[in-house]
């Protein structure tokens, strides 16, 4: 895993918005209507030359394929795991929006509306039948497309996303839920090995931990005990991968609200350190968690391992002045070594193929460009 050794690096977490041509076949693809098989390919693999090209013009050191083949970071799995099946109809609100709509519902009446631009409606897999990994043509797939964009635009270092085992899923199958994740993350362990094998690192998108530990449904004993549960979950299911190939991303959700139920990070990092990773990837730039830099002077963070602060906003168009992201960088420089810090967003900025994306993507780049100058800027006052 490449450090701020001479200079501060930057990434981002993943998703980028997927061109229009491509959104029109997935569309006719995910509605199980005719479309142009070879044209899709094509249109994928272009997609991922066009976003990686575009992301080391922006200056960015660490690129990824932007989720290009990805209907949703969270559905895809849908279809690489045998023994799930999308039932329509189905669907499950995570605990932090439910708070959010009872306090704020006015609001959230008009935010839903943006969902009618996606190419498919979410629905939550119901498992009746033992899980499997059933995704290996499609992720080789994935590690040949991105393979090839970096062929003709080299970066210092790249990495494919993939889902946590937390998924959120109707249980129908195993006799408990414990049963179920297990299996789900026995299942996901073949997947993040043929990225790191492949020489990418492996990024753990996991804002399941956070939605463990906001759930007020549960005793705070409980809530403990789950999240334990979970990290026990990853850690297995990364047994025998390099530490240092791994990646953790946990953020509080596609929410772009009011945001006040949101957890103190406080109450996050101990969990999150747990994982076994190399980096640790986390919200900074939503205002709700911009103080929350302190955090680092009370935990400890191992000799080896690196922080990946969200410089970058993923719910506001607004794009981030270079100085602000400079001092940012310096904070956390001088609360844990400047190698050990890498500029990176908050989250993706296409978390679902829409044509309506979270933040348009002229402006994705624009903040993107200016990660890259706040990292120089940076850069030159640290070293």
């Amino acid at each position: 895993m490449e450090r701020s050794t001479d200079r501060i690096l930057s990434t981002h977490v993943g998703s980028l918005a997927r061109p229009h041509p491509l959104l029109e076949l997935m569309r006719e693809k995910e509605h199980g209507r005719p479309y142009d098989e070879e044209a899709y390919e094509a249109q994928v693999t272009e997609a991922v030359r066009d976003v990686v090209r575009r992301q080391v013009e922006a200056g960015l050191d660490i690129v990824t394929d932007g989720e290009m083949s990805k209907v949703s970071f969270v559905s895809y799995i849908e279809k690489r795991l045998g023994g799930l099946e999308a039932r329509p109809g189905t669907s499950m609100m995570p605990r932090s929006w439910e708070l959010e709509v009872k306090e704020f519902p006015e609001y959230y009446k008009d935010y839903f509306g943006k969902y009618s631009q996606a190419v498919a409606p979410l629905s939550v897999p119901v498992c009746t039948g033992p899980v499997t990994y059933e995704g290996q043509e499609a992720v080789a797939t994935d590690i040949a497309n991105l393979e090839a964009a970096l062929g003709e635009t080299p970066a210092a270092e790249a990495f494919l996303p993939s889902t946590s085992p937390a998924i959120i899923a109707e249980n129908e199958y195993y006799k408990t839920d414990d049963e179920f994740l297990e299996a789900v993350a026995e299942a996901l362990r073949e997947e993040w090995l043929a990225i790191v094998d492949a020489g990418f690192l492996v990024q753990l998108d996991d804002p399941w931990l956070i939605e463990m530990l906001t759930d007020d449904t549960l005793s705070e004993a409980d809530r403990h005990k789950a999240a334990e549960a979970h990290i026990e979950r990853i850690n297995h299911a990364l047994r025998g991968i390099p530490e240092d190939r791994v990646r953790m991303h946990t953020c509080y959700g596609l929410n772009h609200g009011p945001r006040v139920h949101d957890l103190p990070l406080s109450d996050v990092v101990p969990y999150m350190l747990k994982v076994n990773a190399g980096a640790y990837s986390f919200e900074v730039a939503n205002p709700r968690h911009q103080h929350e830099w302190r955090v680092w002077e009370d935990n400890k963070l191992e000799d080896g391992k690196l922080l990946i602060p969200g410089f970058l906003s993923h719910a506001t168009a607004f794009v981030e002045h270079p100085e602000l992201i400079a001092d940012g960088i310096e904070t956390y420089a001088k609360l844990v070594g400047r190698e050990n810090v890498i500029a990176g967003a908050d989250c993706g900025y296409s978390s679902r193929a829409s044509f309506a994306p979270e933040v348009h993507p002229t402006v994705v780049w624009a903040k993107f460009a200016a990660l890259s100058e706040g990292a120089k800027l940076a850069s030159e006052r640290l070293y």
